[in-house]
């Protein structure tokens, strides 16, 4: 598929050497990718990685200090919002007008379209249909909830019907039966063509919903590729958590000589990870443990994930992004 007319060019998004600061804070570095026509690209990082940076650069509201955007076949470095009959635009924090009602916000993000009064009034309504608001169309976007704000925003977003959607942080903050709904939507917009910039530190998300993704720490970024290459090393490895009382602090030391064979790592403080190539016999290490003085509370498999590649390739713990997402979910 090409965004293109006639084109051979299967390229949506190609961007070479960016690289933006902010006084002594480099917020990207020398970031290269391409976003393939018609995939769902992930972006994903914490807070303050360089995400958003790189959207408002890639949309025209932020100029770069380095580097090439094609969107297209439009070079966005000597047209910064040339290609904006191509994108939608839907960011991290809510932008409709709160007193203007559901349906009047549709219609006036149509306009700045140059869309007749006809055609956006029936765009405005096909989507809050689409997208189960057509009850609230008459209420101020004031009054309507979290997922409700998120879902025509989106709308908004794509009212002009662009071949690419940014989406930043989409379903941050809002409950999880809205965020089901939000992910159906995505899904059917990539169905029927639309290509999907997502940034998101829900690594499930990412996982659930992208071709390939982009880790970003930083501002650089560490690892590019489709989630099945992601996680295919990770499928054959065997791992246990082990929750314990009384750990001494040698104790990871005296695993590692008993048991040559598997990889031992303190997760946190009486938490430990057991990894290994063939399947592990839980008996003896929690023998061997109990002759150490150690309490086993619990020993439990664990099914491997993105989640455990990004920890992996990154260095950032799990723990991290899950604090941040409730920490940037509160704000809203």
């Amino acid at each position: 598929m090409s965004l293109m007319g006639g084109a051979d060019n299967d390229t949506a998004i190609k961007v070479e050497g960016l690289g933006k600061r902010f006084g002594d804070v480099q917020a990207v570095a020398d970031v290269e990718f391409e976003v393939l026509s018609g995939e769902v690209f992930g972006f994903l990082g914490p807070n303050g990685a360089g995400k958003t940076t790189t959207i408002n650069i890639l949309t025209g509201l932020a100029l770069p200090d380095t580097g090439t955007i094609h969107i297209g076949e439009i070079d966005c470095t000597k047209k910064p919002r040339g290609a904006q009959h191509l994108i939608g635009v839907v960011p991290d924090e809510n932008n409709l007008y709160p007193e203007l009602s559901g349906f009047d916000n549709l219609c006036f993000c149509a306009a700045l379209y140059g869309m007749s009064k006809t055609e956006r009034q029936a765009r405005a309504r096909e989507l809050l249909e689409a997208f189960d608001l057509t009850k609230a169309a008459s209420r101020k976007f004031d009054s309507y909830s979290k997922g409700m704000k998120r879902k025509l925003t989106i709308a908004a977003g794509i009212i002009h019907k662009p071949k690419i959607l940014f989406l930043d942080e989409p379903t941050t903050g809002i409950d999880v039966a809205s965020a089901r709904h939000l992910h159906k939507l995505i899904r059917e917009l990539n169905r029927n063509g639309t290509t999907i910039f997502l940034t998101t530190h829900y690594i499930q998300e990412a996982e659930q919903l992208c071709d390939r993704i982009a880790f970003i720490v930083s501002g650089n970024i560490v690892r590019v590729d489709s989630v099945e290459n992601l996680v295919q090393p990770i499928q054959g490895k065997h791992v246990i958590h082990i929750s314990c009382s009384n750990y001494p602090d040698d104790l990871q030391i005296k695993l590692n000589k008993e048991f040559p064979c598997l990889k031992f790592m303190t997760i946190q403080k009486n938490l430990i990870s057991v990894e290994a190539d063939e399947s592990i016999h839980v008996g003896s290490l929690v023998c061997f443990l109990d002759k150490q003085g150690v309490d086993v509370l619990e020993a439990r498999k664990i099914k491997l994930s993105l989640e455990d590649v990004f920890v992996n390739v990154t260095g950032i713990g799990a723990d991290t992004m899950h604090s941040e997402k409730e920490k940037k979910g509160g704000k809203q």
